[in-house]
């Protein structure tokens, strides 16, 4: 896959996986891969892991989900995740 259309920005170094989280969800879609994030109000009111990734379909064997309090921790586990599913996540 190509950098097309000018959407793959220069990551900065100082800045964390926030800022490429719908570059990545972007991408799993382009590889045939269901994903979404979503924050969870009640949990986050409870003190829990408020933030979900789901994935599934596409090269994905099975469905996978990771959970973090914050949209960092959340998706840092689920890059790592989906690494060892064998998705090399250019991110």
């Amino acid at each position: 896959m190509g950098r097309a259309n000018g959407r793959w920005p220069e990551q900065e170094p100082d800045r964390g996986v926030e800022d490429a989280v719908l570059l990545i969800l972007e991408w799993l879609g382009e590889q045939g891969v269901g994903a979404m994030i979503r924050v969870d109000a009640e949990r986050m009111r409870d003190g829990g892991p408020a933030w979900t990734f789901a994935a599934g379909g596409g090269p994905l064997t099975e469905a996978m989900r990771s959970d973090g309090a914050s949209v960092a921790e959340c998706m840092g586990r689920a890059l790592v995740r989906l690494r060892e599913a064998g998705l090399a996540v250019p991110f």
